[in-house]
């Protein structure tokens, strides 16, 4: 095994990668109205430019983890770092709204290569029992990326540098980029898998395609003015989701390989922590990429000034991560629904606020409800895994975690395609400041109905008994694993 300052640094170098894929999510949301006025392109668009990135990366993480353990993951991190600056070079150059929704996607595909390699590297190079502090600093690291994000896509955009406006988001991958791959080259060790599975590219075909089906007509509909011809691209998703599930079936029969293990999902714990997640996740961005429009198109807040709104909600995570931690073994599925609430609570706190300052909010003013939504994000997040897995055997962990990963993406763009294309709905001509609060009121609703759904989802969780035999069968693992690598030599 390699010594422990070299393991450090090859992670640290997968994980500043795995930063970069957070932080271009969060990053664009708050330059959306300047790229909207830079290449005057219209909401549907906007919507695309994140939602295509988030749908893109979903469909093609379990296969790019596969490809992963089948080619090296080294390999397949330095394809996937590589195309992503490329591509982020390419979305910096965009002509027009649609240009920057290609190569955005183009993007997301990259990434769907990049990111898998880190957890995979760690449970390559780290014994179970090393592996706690690395998954927490992989969870501090996805928390920064919340916060940074905003306020640095915010600075980027008002900053203007050498006249780039918007453009400095993407270019700002570039240096970067280069670096990480150049440290990969060097540091990182190639891993793959023992006994990898065959990757499922029908699976990977019949699930985008089910998902733009579905996507394309909540997107476009409104601009398109909701056309007969439309409804049957809806219908023709249900035809490719009863494929899908069929393929599935049949894949999993035949070699276990199939994109989505369709058993999984008979472990009623773990399909009520499936709908947990991507209700939780659609809920979170139901909420903030209306919030930063509003504040932007209507107060008139810059990118960011409308980004530091969102750090009272960053520390408020933060701050919930230490009450998380100690009580997810005593309270377990509990813990989940009371997150449920307080982020609800949260939400509708900040909303009624910006509804009673009216043109004279400030960020001061939201501090009490952004805080309360921060902690009850991380009483929902923190547990949850730990909670919707506490069921399924360890032999299917892999699987089980790709999957809930895959639906916590196909969450988050469908809360943003839902909450934004309700937005931009109700504003229609009218973009004063009164139609717009009416407007965050409907996406605030949506988040709220979403948080509601996920709190009902949670109390089908697995109990407390359930999650704390699995937290003492890891750490039986975890000490076994140590005895084994004192008796076996080169360990």
């Amino acid at each position: 095994m390699a010594t422990t300052t070299r393991r450090g640094l090859a992670v640290g170098i997968l994980l500043f990668a795995s930063f970069m894929d957070l932080l271009d999510v969060t990053i664009v949301q708050v330059a959306l109205p300047s790229i909207g006025a830079g290449l005057k392109t219209g909401p549907a668009a906007l919507e695309w430019i994140v939602s295509g990135y988030i749908l893109a990366f979903a469909v093609a993480l379990i296969t790019g983890g596969r490809l992963g353990d089948i080619f090296g993951r080294k390999r397949l991190f330095l394809i996937g770092i590589i195309g992503f600056t490329v591509a982020s070079a390419l979305a910096a150059s965009a002509w027009s709204g649609e240009a920057l929704v290609a190569f955005r996607v183009i993007q997301g595909l990259f990434a769907a290569l990049m990111v898998p390699p880190l957890l995979a590297t760690i449970q390559a190079l780290y014994s179970p029992r090393e592996r706690a502090p690395i998954y927490g600093l992989v969870g501090a690291v996805t928390g920064l990326a919340a916060v940074i994000g905003p306020l640095l896509g915010g600075w980027l955009v008002d900053a203007d540098i050498a006249g780039l406006d918007w453009r400095s988001i993407f270019f700002i991958n570039l240096p970067v980029g280069i670096v990480i791959a150049a440290l990969a080259v060097r540091f990182v060790p190639e891993t793959r898998s023992e006994r990898p599975l065959r990757t499922d590219l029908w699976g990977v075909v019949l699930l985008t395609a089910t998902l733009l089906c579905l996507m394309i007509p909540l997107i476009e509909g409104r601009s398109l003015g909701w056309p007969v011809w439309l409804w049957s691209v809806v219908g023709a998703g249900v035809v490719l989701l009863a494929l899908f599930i069929v393929h599935s079936r049949r894949r999993m029969a035949r070699d276990g390989s199939a994109l989505l293990p369709l058993p999984l999902f008979r472990n009623r714990g773990f399909s009520a922590g499936l709908v947990t997640q991507a209700m939780f996740q659609g809920a979170m961005n139901a909420f903030t990429l209306p919030f930063l429009l509003y504040l932007q198109l209507a107060l008139g807040f810059d990118a960011l000034g409308a980004g530091l709104n969102l750090l009272a909600f960053s520390i408020g995570a933060m701050l919930g991560t230490g009450l998380a931690v100690p009580l997810t073994a005593k309270l377990g599925k509990a813990l989940i629904a009371a997150g449920c609430v307080l982020m609800g609570a949260g939400i509708w706190w900040t909303y009624a606020v910006l509804v009673a300052t009216g043109a004279g909010f400030t960020g001061w003013a939201a501090v009490g409800g952004m805080l309360t939504a921060g902690v009850g994000l991380s009483l929902i997040i923190i547990p949850l895994v730990d909670v919707a897995l506490a069921t399924v055997p360890v032999q299917d962990a892999g699987a089980a975690s790709g999957t809930y990963s895959t639906f916590q993406q196909i969450g988050a763009a469908g809360g943003i395609a839902v909450s934004t294309t309700i937005f931009f709905a109700l504003i229609g001509d009218d973009w004063s400041r009164t139609s717009m609060i009416d407007a965050l009121g409907a996406s605030v609703t949506v988040a709220l109905i979403g948080l509601a759904i996920a709190a009902a989802a949670s109390l089908l969780l697995p109990g407390v008994r359930a999650v704390r035999a699995h937290l003492a069968e890891e750490h039986a693992l975890a000490e076994a694993d140590a005895a084994e690598a004192v008796t076996v030599p080169g360990r």
